[in-house]
């Protein structure tokens, strides 16, 4: 953004202090939208923050509010820009304040967080941070509106740089940045607003920009047709190596899901001791037996398995609820070296694949649906670790194995091998249920058996599946959605894309 802002002024003649005049007149139309005429507190930092800050006080003073901004810093090391808008306030009739905020101050009043942008670089200590905390525990109803993101919040990682901001909403200018939806920094955004200040719409689309937020367009343009002339080898088959001794429901959790996203057929191939308790369960599904010890499939299932993929299957899925023993991790990876169906690996599988250098040599496709402990393990990580940079972790993995990520979690990051990272807006703290993952491993294989690439297959699946969790949660509240209750919605979250 700080590129994007460059070049707006240098190349195509933009003035800094336009963009500040409209991001100020945005972040107060926003206000105005979402309250009615009162006493407003304006926290100003001496950056362009603050100037976009001083044009909001500016703009509902000139419109009858009871105004009052506040100066956190020393008015002569203010930027130019700030200080031509601190003038114009000050012209304008505005109150400006040097001395501390104080809690009596902020009674009944809205406030509006301008103290830093963007480019925040180090943790905020001292008054400053005293002034964030006095803001946090105020007790009244009225909102507090941040300005281009909450101080406090690294707009890269979302981290917490000492003190932030906790605000009802924010609006931000030309693009959402990471750290409006990377957490901690989401939960204190509140509402987000996205803001078109005037940037040119070819430098907020440029190539060089490689991490994006899915949004419902995007997916409901990747959504599969369904031509009148068509039958159920149109639309994929998908074979499913999942299901062990007491993991059972697992395999049927992502069968059933790979259905329910359009996949024309899908086959479990399951441990040949268990098969009689797969068969009384099945409906649309079928089964594959495989030579299993102790409910848990061997190596010797490879040739099963490879001739059935020959024949039949379009693409390969692997994990959910496998079991973990020496036969299977040698499955595992003796697939990955062989298979010429492109791969979804989830769960199990993923333990039991330990080193990921083994992905290297795949002659298919691949995609990782890690948790944040699985990707730790890879990685060589702890989950703290992976947390603090999803998207870093999700990227340098793609790169380094040529696999397709999807780092589960909130919010899930979706990596490609070329560089490209994409952050999820959907799901709910529902999901958070045993057997939601295999749901999504599922989704992904049906989507890529009816020839969706394992990029849009990953994108398309993440969304819905959030949106169908969100649905359920409309439905049963967040505390009694299971795993299984998500097939009911997905139907319901794929219609209203294409409705």
């Amino acid at each position: 953004m700080r590129e994007i802002d460059r070049r707006t002024i240098e190349e195509y003649g933009i003035s800094s202090l336009v963009l500040m005049e409209r991001a100020g007149l945005a972040a107060a139309n926003k206000i105005k939208e979402i309250a009615k005429p009162q006493k407003t507190i304006v926290l100003c930092g001496t950056g362009n923050n603050g100037g976009d800050g001083l044009v909001v006080a500016r703009t509902l003073r000139n419109e009858g509010w009871n105004v009052k901004a506040f100066l956190l810093g020393k008015e002569e090391k203010g930027s130019p820009d700030f200080k031509t808008q601190l003038t114009a306030a000050k012209k304008f009739g505005v109150p400006v304040v040097k001395s501390p905020l104080e809690g009596k101050d902020l009674h009944a009043a809205i406030i509006v967080d301008a103290i830093f942008g963007t480019g925040l670089g180090k943790e905020i200590t001292g008054p400053l941070a005293q002034t964030i905390e006095l803001v946090n525990r105020k007790t009244s109803d009225e909102p507090v509106i941040a300005v281009d993101i909450p101080s406090g919040i690294s707009s890269d990682t979302g981290k917490v740089m000492g003190k932030a901001i906790r605000a009802d909403y924010t609006v931000t200018f030309g693009l959402a940045k990471p750290g409006h939806f990377l957490h901690p920094g989401a939960a204190h955004t509140g509402g987000l607003t996205v803001a078109d200040i005037g940037f040119p719409a070819r430098l907020l689309a440029h190539e060089d920009l490689k991490l994006e937020l899915i949004e419902k367009e995007d997916v409901a343009r990747l959504i599969p047709e369904r031509p009148v002339y068509s039958h159920k080898g149109t639309y994929g088959h998908v074979l499913l190596v999942a299901g062990s001794r007491g993991k059972t429901g697992a395999a049927l959790l992502a069968a059933r899901a790979a259905l329910k996203v359009g996949a024309g057929l899908i086959t479990m191939g399951v441990p040949e001791e268990l098969l009689d308790l797969y068969q009384s369960r099945v409906t649309d599904e079928m089964t594959l037996p495989l030579p299993s010890e102790g409910g848990i499939a061997k190596r010797d299932a490879l040739d099963k398995i490879l001739e059935f993929v020959q024949k039949s299957a379009d693409v390969l899925a692997m994990g959910p609820g496998m079991g973990i023993s020496t036969g299977t991790k040698e499955l595992v990876i003796d697939i990955i070296r062989v298979s010429a169906a492109p791969l979804v690996l989830d769960a199990d599988a993923l333990t039991l694949l330990g080193n990921p250098e083994v992905l290297k040599g795949a002659k298919a496709p691949i995609v990782l649906t890690p948790h944040p402990g699985e990707m730790g393990r890879l990685l060589e990580l702890t989950v703290g670790e992976v947390e603090c940079d999803r998207i870093g972790s999700a990227l340098y993995l793609a790169r380094e194995t040529g696999a397709y990520v999807v780092l589960k979690g909130v919010p899930t990051i979706i990596a490609e091998p070329e560089g490209r990272a994409f952050i999820n807006p959907t799901g709910t703290p529902a999901m958070a249920k045993a057997g939601v993952g295999d749901v999504l491993t599922g989704m992904i294989a049906g989507f890529m058996a009816q020839g969706v690439s394992p990029l849009d297959a990953s994108i398309m699946a993440v969304y819905i599946h959030g949106l169908a969790g969100e649905l359920a949660a409309a439905r049963f509240g967040v505390h009694s959605v299971l795993a299984s209750d998500l097939h009911a919605f997905i139907p319901k979250a794929l219609k209203s894309l294409y409705a």
